[in-house]
């Protein structure tokens, strides 16, 4: 059983990496376009991406507007998922079944229903408008994850603070916060990459000065399969690879200096 899991393991690491034994070569293909194995390799592409404002406004555009989406997502998820997993009211389940919506619809519908109704506000092809459509697809996700955590939470450890005279807002910022603050991190990460990733929404709504990354990654390969493309993608592909490594490598760090602290002799120290 063991043997089966791990071919398992091992088939499924491979069939999720094998798009970038594809992409990483033809980010340094020196191909003037989308071109696989590559005639050659050099770093041309890598400069251009890193000079050309026409993909650098929009990286800029898709940071600033996932990062004030997941802001606005966590404002309005966090109280709610309290409310909503601690507290019994009339319409709990409508409450519920309204936070989960945006993930049964398809986004092209959403990106329709968010074309008409914020021209209708004149936020669309603003970042304002980008923002807020991302904050309602990024809330189901944010609000699972959060729920599921809070709902095992013990609140016992909450009632033994309250016993001991601890203030509401004690409880919440020394016990309440402190427990929950890997979900909070994680659910905010889940935001940020929903938004960052979004592109059917983006399409409808985003404009020039709102352009996003995956629009313009979608209008270049519509149009000229730019192998900039490649460059982005291997970059993210890195970025995610080191976040991945980094915890991994201060816990080895911290172990390491550890251990040479034990070794150390009160001879040493003098």
């Amino acid at each position: 059983m063991n043997a089966s899991l791990r071919l398992i393991g091992i088939f499924a690491i491979v069939f999720i990496a094998a798009p970038l034994l594809i992409v990483v070569p033809m980010s340094l293909s020196t191909s003037a376009s989308l071109q696989f194995p590559p005639p050659g390799l050099w770093l041309g592409y890598y400069a251009s991406y890193f000079t050309d404002m026409s993909w650098l406004r929009p990286t800029w555009n898709s940071l600033v507007i996932a990062f004030f989406t997941t802001l606005l997502t966590m404002a309005l998820v966090v109280p709610a998922t309290f409310a909503l997993v601690r507290h019994r009211f009339y319409g709990k389940s409508v409450a519920n079944l309204m936070m989960l919506m945006p993930l049964a619809v398809p986004h092209i519908v959403m990106a329709v229903g968010y074309y008409s109704y914020f021209g209708d506000l004149r936020l669309v092809f603003s970042k304002t408008g980008v923002v807020l459509a991302h904050t309602c697809l990024s809330v189901p996700i944010t609000f699972l994850v959060l729920s599921a955590n809070l709902k095992g939470f013990d609140r016992n450890l909450e009632r033994a603070a309250r016993s001991l005279g601890a203030t509401p807002r004690q409880v919440f910022v020394h016990i309440t916060l402190p427990i929950l603050r890997p979900s909070l991190t994680i659910s905010a990460l889940f935001a940020f990459i929903q938004s960052f990733d979004e592109t059917v929404v983006a399409l409808f709504i985003s404009g020039r000065d709102a352009e996003t990354l995956p629009r313009k990654m979608f209008d270049s390969i519509r149009q000229e399969a730019d192998p900039v493309i490649a460059v982005i993608s291997t970059l993210l592909f890195l970025i995610v690879a080191l976040a991945l490594l980094a915890p991994h490598a201060m816990r080895l760090t911290r172990r390491m200096l550890a251990t040479a602290s034990r070794r150390t002799t009160p001879r040493d120290q003098t």
